[in-house]
C-alpha cells in the first residue's frame, strides 16, 4: 500500500453535469454510466442534469452545484474538444482556483493508449472551486469510464483529505 492509499473510503456526494446540444435525458449513455460507477464504488450522486453546449448555461448550473453543500465533487462531461461549441474548460477554467494540470496530463496519457494521437484534441482538466474537486471530462461514454474508474475514484479520498487538511 502506497503512502498515498486509504485504508478506509469515504462515501462522496458527486454533482454529474451533461454538456449536450443533442442528447435527452433519455439518450444519456454517458451520464447512466457515470451514475453506476460512482454508486457502484460507494459514492452518491446528488445531481444529474443536462445542459446544452451554452457558456451561460454551464456556467450557472457549475455555480448552482459550487453553491450546494452536499455535492463535494462536480463532473462535467462534454465541450472539451477543439470545436466551436466546446465551451466548457474555458468556462470552468475562470472558475478555478487551483488547477491540477496532473490530472488531464494523465488522462491524455491513457486516451493515448486508445485512441492513438487523436487524445490530444481533449482539453480535459480538473481543479478546485470553492473548495471542491472539478473535473471536465470528455463527452463519449469511454472517457467517462476510464476517468472515473483509472484515475477519479481511486484517488477522490485522498484529493479530499487533501482540500481539508
Amino acid at each position: 500500500m502506497s503512502e498515498h492509499s486509504t485504508s478506509k473510503k469515504t462515501p462522496t456526494t458527486f454533482g454529474l453535469i451533461i454538456t449536450s446540444d443533442t442528447r435527452t435525458e433519455r439518450e444519456d449513455e454517458t451520464g447512466r454510466i457515470a451514475v453506476g460507477l460512482i454508486e457502484g464504488d460507494g459514492h452518491r450522486v446528488a445531481s444529474h442534469t443536462l445542459v446544452p453546449n451554452n457558456g451561460e448555461r454551464i456556467r450557472a448550473e457549475v455555480e448552482r452545484l459550487l453553491g450546494d453543500d452536499s455535492v463535494a465533487v462536480i463532473i462535467t462531461s462534454g465541450g472539451t474538444g477543439i470545436g466551436a461549441k466546446d465551451r466548457t474548460v474555458a468556462v470552468v477554467a475562470s472558475l478555478l482556483e487551483k488547477e491540477m494540470p496532473g490530472f488531464g496530463e494523465l488522462f491524455r496519457r491513457i486516451s493515448y493508449d486508445e485512441v492513438g494521437g487523436a487524445a490530444i484534441m481533449s482539453r480535459a482538466t480538473a481543479g478546485v472551486a470553492g473548495g471542491k474537486l472539478v473535473f471536465c471530462l470528455p463527452g463519449s461514454r469511454n472517457a467517462m469510464k476510464v476517468a472515473l474508474t483509472k484515475i477519479i475514484l481511486p484517488n477522490v479520498g485522498h484529493m479530499q483529505w487533501e482540500l481539508s487538511r
